[in-house]
């Protein structure tokens, strides 16, 4: 059997009691370790498990998965996901090669940053499209992440922001030149995301684009949060102009563009800020 395990966002006590039952007996267990991380590393969870964790990295589930399933066919073969395990698309693609194989399989849900960000108070049920902003580099600048902010606040809806995460990445020239020497993991932070955001934001106003359809501007309000689900999870509400300066720590980061906000939300948004200036601008948005 073919176990895919959601591990939650904290840390090792956050698995279900099913998912750990399988860990306890599986053959093995590999931990997947390049769409999200843990507050805690492999060795914790070595010690709460009480058994070895095989790291999992892209090219094991991307390149040799065929291997992993094959030895789940005649063995319990645990692997273990950040969050839920359809919360990334990696995953619904080791479910497609499982049924393909005739493997069995089973899924253990569990929390992810999709349904916890109503920590910050905004209700589930008025998110649109799921965001992923990207590290930029000199010669590639992507702007299409802050056309479906604009897309979602057009329809009123909040966007939750998911920020880049390169871990075990090679340069162009190690890459090119065959060497197996990778980058130190980067992981952006809302200061690098609303940064990023603020650049595209002058770049259509240069374009002469108006005014009116720049959405997201440098007054917008938005909401940085960093380690959901952990002890030291940390939330703060701000306009993008001023998150650049608001510390939330290590990793990970995201951040959420509000849309059109009910009188609750924006009294949950106001716990998380002391600037006043912030205070008076949610205040006006109550109607």
């Amino acid at each position: 059997m073919f176990y895919l395990v959601g591990l939650g966002l904290g840390d090792a006590k956050d698995i279900t009691v099913k998912g750990l039952e399988i860990v306890k007996n599986a053959k093995r267990v590999y931990l997947e370790a390049y769409t999200s991380i843990l507050t805690v590393g492999k060795d914790a969870l070595e010690t709460f498990y009480g058994r070895p964790v095989i790291l999992a990295d892209r090219h094991l589930v991307e390149s040799e998965s065929d291997t992993l399933l094959d030895d789940s066919a005649t063995e319990d073969i645990a692997f273990l996901v950040v969050g839920d395990p359809f919360g990334a698309t990696t995953h619904t693609d080791l479910v497609l090669r499982a049924r393909q194989k005739g493997v069995p399989y089973q899924v253990v849900h569990n929390a992810s940053i999709l349904n916890a960000i109503g920590c910050c108070g905004l209700q589930l049920y008025n998110f649109g499209e799921t965001v992923s902003i990207v590290f930029w580099d000199e010669s590639w600048r992507p702007e299409s992440f802050y056309d479906k902010i604009g897309a979602n606040l057009n329809r009123r809806m909040h966007s939750l922001c998911l920020l880049d995460i390169k871990v075990k990445e090679q340069s162009i020239e190690n890459l090119m030149k065959g060497r197996k020497i990778f980058e130190p993991p980067r992981y952006m932070s809302v200061k690098q995301a609303a940064e990023q955001l603020l650049e595209i934001v002058d770049n259509r106003r240069s374009q002469n684009v108006p005014e009116a359809d720049i959405r997201l501007n440098e007054d917008s309000i938005c909401v940085g949060v960093a380690r959901v689900g952990a002890e030291r999870q940390t939330i703060c509400t701000s306009t993008l102009k001023s998150i650049v300066s608001c510390d939330l720590g290590g990793p990970l980061h995201s951040l959420v563009i509000p849309g059109q906000m009910h009188p609750l939300e924006l009294d949950m948004l106001k716990l998380f800020t002391t600037d006043q200036c912030v205070i008076d601008i949610l205040n006006k948005l109550y109607t």
